[in-house]
């Protein structure tokens, strides 16, 4: 067999539930030989015991932690262990589809791409609804010398079966973590992924930062995945959700953007704080609503849970602050011969 110049790194996104579908689909649908580590960020006990027979089955790498992991976090101590000339970073709610691989590895062996993006799709069924076909991250100063981000996603929404056919691989500015295809050596440059951006725009931070050392960014069609979000399906899943979904890991995350790039505090900053918890009341809140109200809205106990949920979101990213400096994995020096063959 020939030695694997790739290696695939999955980590949590905000759920467990989607565990085994997501890793049967990597072995299903993969023919290039591939390196796999999978980071595992204190699964419930099912999910932990899956992955390790698994890990036994297909021997790859699984590191666990006893402690949830950003997103960040998680995907640099894979990185840590990484020594092919390429990486994938995978969220584990993603699902492939045959060739998906392949097509990511052809695109930057053939344009010198330092990041590929894929065709991405989002929901059940899958590989129907397109999330993202590449897109926009930059900086734009306007006359009063102010730094606004720039950010857009193309073609969300569209069905793959009529806009696949017109989509060709085109250099583009944005990739998302989902799935995204790097060249490993340009962390030699960079370094580890910014662990201070806690859940939300690390992709833009990523991409802007590879284009500000004058790397290269495609999008390429031929590959395509899907990510299935939550609501959370399982209980043992509630806990890390509204962690990884949580107020003071957002405002960090913008506050982190901000100010690394120097950006004025706009309407896109202000829009993003009045969001806040829009995803924990959508996928927990609204539905415990429906259900204990026989499908009626209930405004008041609507108002009531969102209290509530602000008081226990607070205590659980308080504790977690807490505990995770002494817990926390200390990641090595970036490897300087990570693109050897």
């Amino acid at each position: 067999m020939l030695e694997p110049i790739i290696t695939i790194i999955v980590v949590p996104r905000e759920r467990f539930s989607c565990t085994q579908e997501s890793l049967e689909s990597i072995y299903e649908h993969t023919k290039l030989p591939f390196k796999l580590i999978y980071v595992d960020g204190n699964s419930p006990t099912k999910v932990r015991r899956y992955l390790k027979a698994k890990a036994a089955e297909k021997n790859f790498k699984l590191i666990r932690t006893d402690y949830y992991l950003s997103p960040n976090h998680a995907r640099n101590i894979g990185l840590s262990d990484v020594d092919t000339k390429y990486l994938v970073f995978l969220d584990n709610d993603v699902i492939v589809s045959p060739g998906w691989l392949e097509a990511l590895v052809n695109c930057a062996e053939e344009t010198g791409a330092t990041v590929v993006g894929p065709l991405m799709c989002e929901k059940k069924p899958i590989h129907q609804t397109i999330h993202f076909a590449g897109g926009e991250s930059h900086i734009v100063i306007d006359v009063h010398g102010r730094r606004h981000l720039r950010e857009k996603m193309y073609k969300q929404g569209h069905q793959v079966v009529n806009l696949r056919p017109q989509l060709q691989r085109i250099q583009t500015e944005l990739a998302e973590f989902h799935c995204t295809l790097v060249r490993t050596e340009i962390f030699e440059r960079i370094g580890y992924l910014d662990e201070q951006m806690l859940n939300t725009k690390e992709h833009l931070d990523f991409c802007m930062t590879v284009k500000q050392v004058g790397g290269k960014i495609y999008f390429e069609p031929d590959s395509l995945v899907t990510y299935v979000p939550g609501p959370p399906l399982e209980w043992s899943d509630l806990h890390f959700y509204m962690l990884r979904w949580s107020d003071a890991w957002t405002l960090a995350s913008l506050q982190r953007i901000r100010e690394k790039w120097n950006l004025s505090e706009d309407g896109y900053f202000q829009t993003k704080y009045k969001k806040l918890g829009v995803r924990r009341v959508a996928t927990i809140i609204k539905p415990l609503v429906r259900q204990v109200s026989f499908g009626n809205e209930n405004k008041p106990l609507k108002r009531l849970l969102k209290k509530l949920d602000r008081k226990l979101n607070r205590f659980l990213t308080n504790r977690y602050a807490k505990m995770l400096p002494q817990r926390k994995i200390e990641l090595p020096a970036i490897k300087k011969e990570l693109v050897a063959l």
